[in-house]
């Protein structure tokens, strides 16, 4: 099973090679967006964009809703430990 953390594309920092900053759980990362892009999306039109982050990709775009919840049920299971 993969795990996917919520993210909210900050910018783009290479537009060339499909690279954004990301922001998950207030730590910035760097991630790859091609899985975002495509012919109705360019690289720009991302930012903003809330994302599930797996190893370095923003593997799908889900809504700020669903991303405040899961980061709510991650935060309740990083309790239990």
């Amino acid at each position: 099973m993969c795990l996917g953390i919520p993210g909210q594309i900050l910018e783009i920092k290479d537009v060339d090679n499909l690279l954004a900053v990301v922001s998950v759980a207030g730590v910035k990362r760097e991630v790859n967006i091609a899985c975002l892009v495509g012919p109705q999306q360019t690289p720009e039109d991302c930012v903003g964009f809330w994302v599930l982050v797996h190893v370095g990709f923003a593997m799908a775009r889900i809504d700020e809703q669903e991303a405040a919840e899961m980061l709510i049920a991650l935060s309740e299971l990083d309790e239990l430990e």
